[in-house]
């Protein structure tokens, strides 16, 4: 059964249960966006070259160390639920991009499930 795109209401909705997530539209080919890391990579927010909704978030932590541990650890909550965030991995920093490639980039509620699932686990890793 495909996963169906989530309304702007809807994304709306569940996008205020998640503080520090962001909702960025992905211009599909232009190269201009930054990435999810904010460092001027010369891909989209996702890395997609796909058009559409990507929900994003990163976080600090005190080492880096402790950002390859929540990388980790994002990981396996990505195999359980299979569905696949870019991370990109810097020195104490972990930057998340999630759309659904299947839903045309669009975000649905498997989006939301693992920015909520990653939101649990993050804290344990001292994640700010």
């Amino acid at each position: 059964m495909p996963l169906e795109p989530l309304s702007q209401k809807e994304i709306e909705d569940r996008l205020a249960e998640l503080p520090g997530w962001s909702v960025t539209e992905n211009a599909a080919g232009t190269g201009a966006s930054e990435n999810a890391a904010g460092t001027g990579a010369s891909e989209n927010a996702a890395g997609t070259g796909r058009s559409g909704s990507v929900l994003t978030r990163s976080y600090r932590l005190g080492s880096h160390y402790a950002a390859t541990a929540l990388v980790v650890h994002v990981s396996q909550v990505q195999q359980e639920l299979d569905h696949h965030a870019e991370i990109t991995l810097g020195y104490d920093t972990v930057a998340l991009a999630v759309c659904t490639h299947s839903a045309g980039g669009a975000l649905t509620e498997r989006d939301f499930e693992l920015a909520r699932r990653v939101e649990e686990l993050a804290p344990g890793h001292g994640a700010a």
